[in-house]
C-alpha cells in the first residue's frame, strides 16, 4: 500500500486536476472559441474594439448623440471659440454641482471688421443631458427631439467645440460625420472583400493562365499612382448627380482599387490549401470546384480574412478623408469627415479657428482603434500559435 507521506499534496492534487480540465476544454473547444480565449488576452486589441464599437455606436445613434443638425448655423457665432463645460458653480452657501458653460461678449474692429471673443462669466448657460432640441428622425422612422447632451435650455447658444465660418456646432457636424466616414469603410471593404474573395480564390485554384491574368491585373493597378488615379476617376462623376449617388461611386471606386491586396493574400492561402487532404478527398468525391472553394476552402480561412478586412477599413476611411479634403471625393452637404477637414485647408483658417481640426483627431483615433483591432484580430486568427 502507498504510505500517506508518498502521496502527493492536495494543493498539487488541485493544480493537476485543473490543468486536466484546461486541456480537456481547449481539446474540444471549437475554432472560433480558441480564437475568442486568445483575442482576450490582447489587452490593447479589446480596448481598441470597445474604441471601434463606440464609434460605431456614435454613427448609427448620429442624430441623438449631436447637439444640433449637421446644417444648423447661427450668423451670429461665427468662429465662436470651444466652451468648456464647468462642472461646479460657487454660491453663497459654497459650491453646487452645476454643469454650465460661459457665455462670450462680441468685439469687432473698426478696420479689419474681424471679430473677436471675450469670455463673460457674468453670462451662464446651463448644460443637461437628455435635453429637449431640434426636431429630428431617427434613422428616417421616429420623430424625436431629445438629444444626449446640449443647452438645458433650448435655444442657448452651446458649442462645446466651437463652431466654423457659417456658425455650425463643429462637434455635432463631426459626430454627423461620423456615420459617412465609418460606413464607407465597411461598404468599401464589403465590395473588395466580394472581389478579393472570387479573384484571388480562382487565381489560386485554378492557376495556368487564369493566375497569369489575375495576377498581370493586379499588378497594373498597383503600379498605377493612387492619387492621379482617384482624381481620374472622380473627375468622371458628374457635379449633377445626388448626394447618395456620389456617395455610392465614390465607395466603388475605392473597391475597385483596394481589392488588390486581399486577393494577393487569398491566392497564397488557396496555394497552400488546394494540396491539403480535405480539398483532395472532396475533389475525389467528385465534388464541384465552386462548392470546394466556397464551402471547403473559404470557411477553413475565415477567420484570416475577418483579421484582413479589419486591418482593410482603416485604409478606406483614410482614402475617403484624403479624396473629400482634396476636393475629388465627397462634396457638401454630405458631412464627413474629409468634407469638414476641407475648412481647414489653408494657415489663415488654422491660425484663426484651431478647432476646426477636431474632425482629424476623430480620423486618428478611429484609425489606430481599427489598427490595434486588426492587429489583435491577426494573432487570435492563429489560435494554435503560442
Amino acid at each position: 500500500m502507498t504510505s500517506a507521506s508518498s502521496r502527493p499534496p492536495v494543493d498539487m492534487q488541485s493544480d493537476q486536476a485543473t490543468g486536466i480540465q484546461s486541456e480537456t476544454r481547449i481539446v474540444v473547444a471549437n475554432q472560433w472559441q480558441l480564437i475568442w480565449w486568445k483575442f482576450r488576452k490582447h489587452r490593447l486589441a479589446m480596448f481598441a474594439g470597445a474604441v471601434t464599437a463606440l464609434f460605431y455606436l456614435v454613427a448609427l445613434f448620429a442624430e441623438f448623440i449631436a447637439p444640433y443638425s449637421a446644417g444648423t448655423y447661427s450668423a451670429q457665432h461665427t468662429f465662436l471659440p470651444p466652451q468648456p463645460v464647468q462642472l461646479f458653480q460657487q454660491t453663497e452657501g459654497g459650491w453646487r454641482f452645476f454643469p454650465h458653460v460661459y457665455g462670450h461678449k462680441v468685439h469687432v474692429d473698426q478696420e479689419s471688421y474681424k471679430r473677436t471673443y471675450v469670455l463673460d462669466e457674468t453670462v451662464v448657460y446651463p448644460v443637461g443631458l437628455f435635453v429637449r432640441g431640434e426636431e429630428y428622425k431617427l434613422w428616417g422612422l421616429f420623430a424625436l427631439d431629445r438629444h444626449l447632451i446640449g443647452a438645458a435650455k433650448y435655444g442657448d447658444p452651446v458649442h462645446l467645440i466651437g463652431t466654423d465660418r457659417l456658425g455650425r456646432d463643429v462637434l455635432s457636424r463631426t459626430i454627423h460625420g461620423t456615420r459617412v466616414s465609418m460606413s464607407v469603410g465597411l461598404v468599401g471593404v464589403g465590395l473588395s472583400l466580394l472581389l478579393g474573395v472570387i479573384l484571388g480564390g480562382i487565381s489560386g485554384y485554378y492557376g495556368g493562365l487564369v493566375d497569369n491574368l489575375i495576377q498581370r491585373t493586379i499588378e497594373i493597378l498597383r503600379s498605377l499612382p493612387t492619387i492621379p488615379l482617384w482624381m481620374g476617376l472622380s473627375a468622371a462623376i458628374p457635379l449633377t448627380w445626388p448626394p447618395v449617388r456620389v456617395y455610392f461611386a465614390i465607395t466603388v471606386l475605392l473597391s475597385l482599387i483596394g481589392w488588390t491586396t486581399l486577393a494577393r493574400e487569398v491566392r497564397g492561402r488557396f496555394l497552400s490549401l488546394k494540396t491539403e487532404d480535405f480539398v483532395i478527398a472532396a475533389r475525389l468525391d467528385g465534388v464541384r470546384e465552386m462548392q470546394i472553394i466556397i464551402r471547403h476552402m473559404v470557411p477553413s480561412m475565415t477567420s484570416h480574412i475577418i483579421a484582413s478586412v479589419t486591418l482593410a477599413i482603416p485604409g478606406m476611411i483614410l482614402a475617403e478623408t484624403a479624396l473629400s479634403f482634396l476636393g475629388i471625393g465627397l462634396r457638401p452637404p454630405v458631412v464627413s469627415w474629409g468634407v469638414l477637414l476641407q475648412e481647414a485647408q489653408n494657415v489663415r483658417s488654422i491660425a484663426t479657428a484651431p478647432w476646426l481640426l477636431f474632425p482629424g483627431l476623430a480620423v486618428v483615433v478611429a484609425v489606430l482603434g481599427m489598427n490595434f483591432l486588426g492587429d489583435g484580430l491577426r494573432d487570435a486568427a492563429d489560435p494554435y500559435q503560442t
